[in-house]
């Protein structure tokens, strides 16, 4: 059995033939096969004013996962804290640890999420690094002592720990991880230029002896885009529609949902293929036996500690078998 643990980043991707409703139910339906597989976490991603996926309120998302599950770890992936008062994120992530102890993540990053004029309409925090920072540090206080740094009490967050990761796609925050001592993930899915530089320079300036280390030495989670079907070209067929969504994103800015696998809808320029093959090259795509190699591959040229696998897919039953056909091949 690998040694490596395997978790999911979850979207909650929105199909042009389903509601936000029917996206959520099939996602809390793949988490609760995630619990039963033996996958490490689930996380939820923040994303605004797109139409394609509805995992706006990550915080929502992870209570229903939490009631709908036994063991797997739940958490946000992440929470994009410019977007929020951290005295709310601190309450919100404290009530779920309370209800739901030892089973809460809270993954943290720097990015909006969305364009810069719905980030405006969000903007409660500040996105600079020191300020960002002192956020961060603030959030471990409330769920430790219950107090921040203004004397402001969050007592439902009070004693919960819950732990810190922090998430990144640039050597930015592989800095302000290592500095804080925080767990680092890495959004290689969708933004692989800087891996192996961030990662490299997260490990090497790890500082362990930080008052808010939260691990002992550096722990690295890598994302990588996951399609696993019986069969290889079936699975590369449903592969399509992740290529065809982000040119669609590229296109339109997010207000197409997910289409069907194939063509795209509409003819894309070289340069545009290419440039999202370029994003979407940290993936491993084809049979359980293709995909499990795929993934140990990156593994091994990361020297990742745990791989979080995202899979869209247009038929929410195509990606809830790619789920089970990985977690056969990987824990078997």
């Amino acid at each position: 059995m690998p040694a490596l643990p395997l978790s999911i980043l979850d979207l909650v991707a929105v199909s042009s033939n389903q509601t936000p409703a029917d996206a959520i139910e099939a996602s809390l339906l793949s988490t609760a096969s995630a619990d039963r597989l033996g996958y490490e976490r689930v996380w939820f991603a923040e994303h605004h004013n797109t139409a394609a996926v509805a995992s706006s309120a990550t915080a929502v998302l992870v209570g229903q996962a939490l009631a709908r599950t036994n063991r797997i770890r739940v958490g946000s992936g992440g929470v994009m804290l410019p977007n929020h008062a951290p005295l709310m994120v601190a309450e919100a992530y404290g009530t779920l640890a309370q209800l739901y102890p030892g089973r809460v993540d809270l993954g943290l990053g720097r990015a909006p999420g969305t364009d810069q004029v719905t980030a405006r309409a969000l903007a409660r925090s500040s996105a600079a690094p020191e300020h960002f920072v002192a956020n961060v540090t603030d959030l471990m206080r409330w769920f430790s002592s219950g107090v921040a740094s203004d004397g402001i009490r969050a007592g439902v967050a009070e004693g919960t720990q819950v732990p810190l990761w922090m998430l990144g796609s640039s050597t930015t925050g592989a800095a302000m991880a290592a500095r804080l001592g925080l767990p680092y993930s890495f959004a290689s899915h969708f933004a692989p230029a800087a891996m192996a530089e961030a990662i490299q320079l997260y490990r090497e300036t790890f500082n362990a002896d930080s008052p808010t280390a939260q691990v002992e030495r550096p722990y690295v989670s890598v994302g990588v885009n996951v399609l696993a079907a019986d069969d290889g070209d079936t699975a590369r067929h449903e592969f399509t529609t992740v290529r065809n969504m982000f040119l669609a994103l590229h296109r339109s800015g997010g207000r197409e949902k997910i289409q069907p696998p194939g063509d795209p809808r509409e003819p894309a320029h070289p340069m545009a293929l290419a440039m999202v093959d370029d994003l979407l090259q940290v993936s491993a795509v084809g049979t359980p036996t293709e995909v499990r190699d795929g993934l140990a591959r990156i593994a091994e040229q990361t020297g990742a500690d745990e791989l979080i696998t995202v899979t869209y897919a247009y038929d929410p039953a195509v990606r809830l078998r790619s789920i089970e056909l990985v977690a056969d091949a990987w824990f078997s």
